[in-house]
């Protein structure tokens, strides 16, 4: 192969097809990614997918699509960019990022966003195919990027990515190059922008509206239909309005006008127009819907005199045409289609006056599209419908709305398709604007244009022009008249027609006129002989006319004040009122236009000192003005801080700049402080925005006056009216965005001004504005700006500006509080990330400045500053870990960007801290252990070379704790505290746990005496680690087993290394698990380990969670005894309630001595145990859970779980949500332990099945006599062992008769804690396997069947409404002869003498099964007197023909096995109605004589059958009519003789006994056939466990039940057997209804005697096992 080469050409390119890499060098692509390559080799390259530059590999070049680069070099490193222009790489990129979002849309099934995605990106790739096609003229190139930056805003917008700021150009802001300044008002304004976007961007989904936007797509020529209802304006004059089609983003009317002629009285001019005021807007194409936007506009004309607020009508100027208003409203979803308009259907146009007189309507139109403000209810009111075709056509489908008085507006331009004779001669003409600066005038003119059209000759050719359509011709066209505007901007259009062959005589004429009207009280004056006694007001009057209209006749005025005064010397009547006019018109209005006057002797040849001199004195008089505290005087101040400034423009080119900067200097500074600050700072504003300020001379003069007035300004900005302060703040902003320019001279002294003046300022005034201050991110803006713009002189000299130590302390400590906040809180929009990071950056540099300050004065143990360190060190691990600075969680191409503009800032301040935690020397013991979680946050941020420099720190600490007090626990305390805190949120992976195991082991290694505890350190935190991250993992699972799973790891962890806070953290957080999942007994149990911390009494408890309120143990532990006892109620865990009722009594009656809550606890107590006896308490199934394979996580991995299923929960059902957990997982279809190969698979198996809980007698219950009710209770409750019967074939089967060869093996598992608990399910610790021969599994059997028997008699005895249909069936079931056949079988397969001979050991068990059969029979006979009792006349044959078949079996059972007799039903009553006692006979119901059989310890009225009844015993006579038989082992049974009818009083023989001892016994559920025995997975029998009782040592718990009054154990109830069985025998109603419905039993007494043998009396058991539900 050849060697690889370096690629000079092939150095970049795009992924075109997936490529799986194949070995281990190669690299997999995905098609759109974007590659470095590197290396050629043969149609192979190397390099790296720039998103992931870490792994490098080969790919194949055929995959690859070149793209031209760019090579710049920096340093040794190559940067390779692609060679496409900025707008093409922006849109690539933005596609890259979108499509990953899009795909996630599409996962999470958010449909409607996935669509409006895909329809973005759709046009975004065209748009880019047209870039790049390089055909573009430039004006549609403009257009085009203008749409495609749009659109880009929108998306991100829309998608919550980040903000693109850009330039007026649309090109991308560059932080490295634009201000501090700049950058925010760039961002302010592309909020503003996308805003509006956003609301007004509809989905370009065209909605089927009756088939009215499919129709208007389908045709070439569209139209729209209007109908103006109404106008509503208070004008008070007439009006005209101008009414067309406008597209807002190319800013231009697409229409002719409509003009409609409004009058005074608020109706049509004409008022036969009233109601028909109809027009078409006509000649529409595609193109035009496909525009972005399209408006119908209104502009609306005022037509009378020049100002509305003249009252004096004799000098009513009328007929003048003055700006009014708009009215604007968006039709683009009407005119598309995608709104059904109904041509009755109205809406209101808004309408928006013009702000001023001079104010240009189409600038008003531009700004009104843009934003949105209140009408006041003032507009039109107009319906309006589209229509589809030309007018011809309209006119034909909708004459009802389209007729001959219908106005027709035509577009400007023809149609798309020009039909067939459509001749059009129209000449549009639109009046732009005009210039009329009159230069040496202060005051501009009010112009109005007049324009006719003239022949050759110069006649006006009458009629040749339309203002619009709708309106008739007119002779000439006269301007709308905008107050003294120089440059007036018209936007008119209007149209000339005239024959076609009139057009090359004709030419246009165009007339100028000023037009105005002069006040009242001006005239006066100047006209003051004609009326002498109006003299007095009309001085009075000047003083409040507009300054503006004076200089109009400053000189005519000036003249006739200087009369007044000389002819009225004699007197000083007018004096005063002479000097204020005076003082109002020289020392105010008069200013700028004297100022440029006085400019105006230059043009004119007059001298530069004369000029100069004039303007000093100009000044001076202003000045003194400016010092006036007379409030007449106010308006003119006003007046001269407004107008001086404007003047600067023209005076600054003809006058010395830096004199003109000292007279400003001295204009401001005269006026006292505390006046006028508004309108100085406005006039400074002016200032600053002029050439003048960029002088740097001029600066020198100018900005500390400035920065003296703005001192105090921003001290208070977060107070008052906020257009005020924000007018300060922007003045500051204006001369920082002066000062970062680059032509504007030094800045060096003008910068430290202003830090010197402001800095402190500010800081402190955004430490006290709110966050939610409308002017907050300004001032930020302006602080950030100013730190900006200092370099390090700038800061070494502040910082010497400090008059002592303890002023310094306290500016930074001010510095470092207020980053810290800004960084926690940003004050700017998330999406705002390039002013974020562009204050991070800004804020690195000044911390770092201030720690190099902190290092050189604060670090001395003479000077050493605490609390400011302390400062220190949070803030730079607030700065590290803040959310704008975790690349990790970003997209590449975020992540990609932020880099290659700013880079890993946490990487430069992680440094830093390192290097200042060392610099500390003694003093790092200060900060033990308060700096232990800041460091622990900063290590946690994935960043490997971040880590591997930071984690050193935690040894460091550990050995200067150590040296200091022999340990480090504070240390070891706090890292765990804060260690769960931290990865919960999000930090820490294993990557870190490795690293930091290995790094601290590693530091140990040079300090022997630290190596031990380090060791042991490392080890409790990478448990605690493991746990954690176990925990966070699942956390985000659908799985709530596994959240609870890990939970209960992690309290247990925390119970282990006694840190009770975190353990009860996490006992809590179980318990809200529990609850979402309503498990109520298993969040009783987690309360109930917080209750066992608290003892009864009256000390404090420590708070533990952050809810948690001051209590003594002792309320604390009875609140939490309350709840405790509310779920276990919640959860029928009614035992366990009454536990906690009885010793919250005891507290109450013996303790605080409160009857009453002692009260209410005992009648609490009495319904729960009112609950026990009468309440339906079903029995939950209880599953084995296995998790095989690597691919589960490590607590679950290989293990094998009991879980406590909810009621009436099928295993099916409970299989089904088991496996949605884990939808990649396999279900095992066996029920043996698998193979070593699927547990070392990498895939995930579950098995899962049901197994049978082992009953565990409470000591309390042993040899009492207790109730169903309540040892139905421990059947499946306090349980630990469990079993599964499993049935198998040996040795020679016989095909008919199963029973022969049917083994079952039986596994039994101990789980780890006792259920339920405080969890659902409990790893199993131990399995142990045994096997069942068919003998015992026939016992088994048998004796299950007579317990069966036994529960329905002492059901229906108690309960007489219960239905007789159980019962029938399962007599019948059993005296049948076509079910008696299992008799037959089992005579077959063990009571043969060959079976004898080849088990000589099954003696006794045969014995037994014999015994069994005999006492089935009295069992029957009672069952069916009952049968016989209850039974109904409709079934009284089925009755009598099953005792017809039972007296048959009698007969022949009785004959083989012996006679058994059950006492009579008198003599067994119990004398407690409500809780009826239940007598189990080990006789009857339970296995003796198997190897699972145990002595029993002797009773007197028991007696012990090890071996059952002989089949030929001894008999001995009794006196009481009963006889004695002997078995073989000497026992005597007394069996009531069948004709005795002497009743006995019961005794204590008449109740049933609890055993002491466990028997392994079971039973099978149902006999399986060859097909059913191998695909079942549930119990074939009941199970029972031979093991002494395990004790918890919280709650009581059982393990197994054996129930006898002889020597034997009472089976357990079997499982439930398949719901689809149809077993008679098997599936029987009394396992699930009618034992449960009992409200007693009967107890079916047979007394017993026992003998008196000493080695039979012993007792057998297994050692207890300590256990408890934690």
């Amino acid at each position: 192969m050849a060697p690889w080469t370096k690629t000079i050409s092939e150095r970049y390119g795009v992924v075109k097809w997936n490529f799986v890499a194949k070995a281990e060098k190669q690299l997999s692509l995905v098609i759109g990614d974007t590659v470095h390559i590197q290396e050629s080799c043969e149609g192979w390259y190397k390099g790296y997918v720039i998103k992931n530059k870490e792994r490098k590999g080969a790919f194949p070049a055929s995959f690859i699509v070149l793209k031209e680069v760019i090579v710049e070099k920096r340093g040794d490193e190559e940067i390779i960019t692609s060679a496409e222009m900025p707008l093409v790489k922006e849109v690539t990129t933005t596609l890259r990022e979108w499509g990953s979002i899009w795909k996630q849309l599409y996962v999470s099934s958010k449909k409607e966003r996935f669509s409006q995605v895909q329809r973005l990106m759709w046009d975004l790739m065209e748009w880019r195919s047209q870039l790049l096609s390089g055909t573009l003229p430039s004006d549609e190139f403009k257009e085009l990027k203008q749409k495609v930056t749009s659109k880009i805003d929108y998306g991100n917008k829309i998608l919550e990515l980040d903000v693109v700021v850009r330039d007026a150009d649309g090109n991308i802001l560059d932080p490295e190059r634009a201000s501090v300044i700049s950058l925010f008002r760039a961002h302010e304004d592309a909020t503003a922008k996308i805003t509006e976007r956003i609301k007004e961007e509809q989905s370009n989904v065209q909605l089927d509206h009756s088939g009215v936007s499919a129709r208007i797509q389908s045709s070439p020529t569209h139209s729209l239909y209007v109908f103006v209802r109404n106008f509503v304006c208070r004008i008070g004059e007439d009006s005209e309005l101008f009414m067309s089609l406008y597209d807002p983003i190319k800013q231009t009317n697409i229409s002719e006008n409509y003009l409609v002629r409004w009058g005074d009285k608020g109706l049509p001019k004409d008022i036969e127009m009233l109601n028909s005021l109809k027009v078409v807007f006509t000649d529409l194409g595609n193109k035009d819907l496909a525009r972005e936007k399209i408006y119908l506009i209104c502009q609306i004309v005022r037509v009378g005199r020049m100002d509305l607020k003249d009252t004096n009508h004799k000098k009513w100027t009328t007929g003048l045409r003055r700006p009014f208003g708009v009215a604007v409203m968006d039709i683009s979803d009407i005119i598309k289609g995608k709104t059904e308009c109904d041509e009755e259907k109205q809406y209101f146009i808004p309408f928006h006056p013009v702000i001023a007189e001079n104010d240009f309507l189409h600038a008003l139109l531009n700004k009104v599209t843009t934003s949105r403000g209140d009408s006041g209810g003032q507009g039109l009111w107009v319906t309006m419908k589209a229509l589809v075709g030309d007018i011809v056509q309209i006119r034909k489908e909708y004459p009802h709305l389209v007729d001959r008085s219908t106005v027709v507006a035509r577009k400007l331009g023809f149609p798309e398709i020009i039909m067939p004779g459509d001749i059009r001669n129209d000449i549009y003409l639109t009046l732009h604007s005009g210039d009329f600066d009159k230069y040496n005038k202060t005051t501009q003119k009010n112009v109005e244009v007049i324009m006719l059209v003239c022949d050759e000759e110069g006649k006006v050719m009458p009629n040749s022009i339309c203002l619009g359509a709708g309106d008739r011709p007119v002779n000439e066209y006269r301007s709308v008249i905008y107050y003294q505007i120089k440059q007036p901007r018209w936007m008119e259009t209007f149209k000339v027609a005239i024959p076609l062959e009139e057009m090359p005589r004709i030419h246009l004429r165009f007339m100028f006129r000023h037009r105005s009207s002069q006040e009242l009280g001006l005239l006066g004056l100047l006209k003051w002989r004609t009326r002498p006694e109006m003299l007095k007001q009309n001085l009075q009057e000047l003083k409040l006319i507009d300054g503006e209209e004076v200089v109009k006749f400053l000189q005519d005025t000036l003249d006739a004040l200087f009369n007044i005064m000389m002819e009225h010397s004699q007197t000083d009547d007018y004096d005063i009122l002479v000097f204020d006019a005076l003082e109002a018109d020289v020392r105010a209005e008069d200013i700028s236009r004297r100022v440029q006057s006085r400019g105006g002797l230059l043009y004119e040849g007059k001298e530069q000192a004369e000029f100069e001199e004039s303007l000093k004195s100009l000044f001076e008089s202003i000045n003194n003005l400016m010092k006036s505290d007379y409030t007449t005087t106010l308006l003119q101040q006003v007046a001269a801080l407004k107008y001086l400034p404007t003047v600067l423009q023209d005076v600054e080119t003809v006058f010395d700049a830096k004199l003109l900067s000292k007279l400003l200097y001295d204009f401001y500074t005269c006026i006292p402080p505390d006046k006028l600050q508004k309108q100085k700072v406005a006039s400074m504003t002016v200032i600053v925005g002029s050439k003048l300020f960029h002088r740097q001379d001029c600066r020198d003069i100018l900005l500390p006056m400035m920065l003296r007035e703005l001192s105090g300004a921003l001290a208070v900005v977060g107070e008052g009216l906020q257009d005020e302060k924000r007018n300060s703040v922007e003045l500051l902003n204006n001369i920082l965005e002066v000062l970062s320019q680059n032509d504007v001279g030094d800045t060096f002294q003008h910068i430290q001004d202003i830090v010197s003046f402001l800095l402190r300022t500010i800081n402190r005034t955004v430490i006290t504005m709110g966050r939610e201050h409308a002017l907050i991110s300004r001032v930020v803006a302006c602080m950030t700006a100013i730190l900006s713009q200092m370099d390090d002189r700038h800061y070494s000299c502040y910082i010497e500006t400090f008059s002592g130590t303890t002023d310094l302390v306290d500016f930074l400590m001010e510095t470092f509080l207020l980053f810290k906040d800004l960084i926690g809180k940003h004050v700017y929009p998330s999406d705002w990330v390039t002013m974020i990071m562009v204050q991070n950056r800004v804020f690195l540099r000044a911390i770092n400045t201030y720690a190099d300050t902190m290092n050189h004065k604060f670090l001395d143990n003479n000077s050493f500053e605490v609390q400011l360190w302390n400062n220190y060190f949070h803030l730079a691990v607030a700065f590290i870990t803040q959310e704008s600075l975790q690349l990790q969680h970003f997209s590449p191409t975020k992540r990609s960007k932020i880099l290659a503009k700013y880079g890993d800032m946490r990487r430069l301040i992680g440094f830093a801290i390192r290097d200042m935690w060392y610099k500390l020397g003694r003093n790092k013991i200060c900060f033990i252990p308060g700096m232990v979680g800041p460091i622990l946050e900063m290590t946690l941020i994935p960043e490997e070379e971040l880590r591997r420099a930071t984690i050193p720190i935690f040894f460091d600490m550990m050995q200067c704790e150590h040296n200091h007090s022999g340990n480090f626990i504070k240390f070891e305390n706090e890292i765990i505290l804060k260690l769960d805190h931290e990865v919960e949120g999000g930090g820490g992976d294993e990557r870190y746990m490795e690293l930091l195991q290995s790094i601290l082991l590693e530091c140990a290694q040079g300090r022997p005496p630290l190596l031990t505890e380090v060791q042991h350190f490392v080890t409790l935190v990478t448990g605690l680690l493991e746990r954690l991250l176990d925990y966070r993992t699942v956390m985000s699972d659908d799985s709530r087993n596994n959240r609870m799973s890990c939970t209960v790891n992690l309290l247990n962890f925390y119970k282990d290394i006694n840190r009770e806070g975190m353990y009860i953290r996490y006992l809590y957080k179980l318990r809200d698990l529990h609850l979402d999942g309503e498990n109520y007994t298993e969040a009783a149990y987690t309360l109930l380990l917080h209750s066992k911390l608290l003892k009864w009494s009256e000390e404090q408890c420590i708070l533990q969670l952050d809810y948690q309120t001051s209590h003594s143990q002792r309320q604390l532990k009875e609140s939490l005894y309350d709840t405790i006892i509310s779920y276990f109620d919640m959860g029928k865990m009614w035992e366990e309630a009454i536990t906690l009722c009885k010793e919250l009594a005891d507290q109450f009656e013996m303790e605080v001595f409160d009857y009453e809550l002692l009260g209410q606890k005992l009648n609490q107590q009495a319904k729960f145990y009112e609950n026990i006896m009468k309440i339906l308490r079903p029995k939950p199934d209880y599953f084995a859970v296995g998790y095989y394979g690597c691919g589960f996580p490590q607590f679950l991995r290989n293990k094998v779980f009991i879980h406590r299923g909810k009621e009436y929960e099928r295993r099916e059902d409970f299989q089904s949500q088991l496996m949605s957990q884990f939808p990649s997982a396999v279900r095992l279809n066996i029920t043996t332990m698998p193979g070593d190969d699927i547990k070392n698979s990498n895939m995930q198996y579950i098995q899962c099945f049901t197994v049978q809980p082992v009953l565990e007698i409470p000591p309390r219950l042993k040899n009492k006599p207790v109730p169903d009710q309540i040892i139905n209770f421990y059947k499946s409750n306090y349980v630990q062992r469990f079993q599964y019967s499993r049935p198998v074939r040996r040795g020679k089967v016989d095909p008919d008769n199963e029973f022969a060869s049917m083994w079952i093996e039986r596994t039994t598992f101990i789980t780890a804690y006792k259920l339920p608990g405080i969890l659902r399910w409990f790893e199993a610790t131990s399995m142990t396997h045994t096997t069942v021969s068919p003998l015992e599994n026939a016992i088994e059997t048998m004796g299950q069947t007579n317990e069966k028997i036994l529960t329905m008699i002492n059901q229906y005895q108690c309960d007489d409404a219960l239905p007789i249909n159980p019962l029938s069936m399962l007599l019948n079931g059993i005296v049948d002869p076509a079910v008696m056949g299992g008799f037959a079988k089992y005579e077959k397969a063990f009571f043969t003498d060959e079976y004898m001979h080849e088990h000589p050991d099954d003696r006794d068990k045969l014995l037994r099964l014999k015994d069994l059969i005999a006492w089935q029979i009295p069992l029957l006979g009672r069952g069916i007197s009952l049968h016989g009792k209850r039974v109904t006349d409709d079934l009284r044959p089925f009755h009598e023909r099953m005792e017809e078949c039972f007296k048959q079996l009698k007969k022949k059972v009785e004959k083989e096995y012996g006679v058994r007799e059950l006492p009579d039903t008198d003599e067994r009553r119990s004398t407690r109605p409500r809780s009826m006692l239940r007598t189990v006979r080990q006789s009857i119901c339970s296995l003796a004589g198997s190897e699972c059989g145990t002595p029993t310890k002797t009773h007197p009225e028991s007696i012990s059958l090890d071996s059952g009844v002989p089949p030929f015993p001894s008999i001995i006579p009794r006196s009481s009519g009963s006889i004695s038989v002997m078995d073989e082992s000497g026992v005597e049974v007394e069996v009531k003789l069948r004709k005795s009818k002497k009743k006995k009083k019961p005794g204590r023989g008449s109740m049933i006994f609890i055993s002491e001892e466990k028997e392994r016994s079971s039973t099978l559920d149902k006999r399986l056939s060859k097909k059913q025995e191998f695909r079942s997975d549930t119990n074939l029998s009941e199970p029972s466990v031979s093991s002494g009782l395990v004790n918890s040592r919280s709650l009581p718990t059982i393990a197994g039940l054996s129930l006898s009054v002889a020597n034997g154990s009472e089976e357990v109830e079997s499982a439930r057997s398949k719901r689809d069985s149809k077993s008679v025998s098997v599936c029987l109603p009394s396992d699930r209804t009618g034992d449960r419905r009992s409200k007693g039993v009967i107890n079916l007494l047979f007394k017993t005697k026992m003998s008196s043998k000493p080695d039979e009396a012993k007792t057998s058991s297994e050692p207890s096992e300590p256990s408890t539900h934690f």
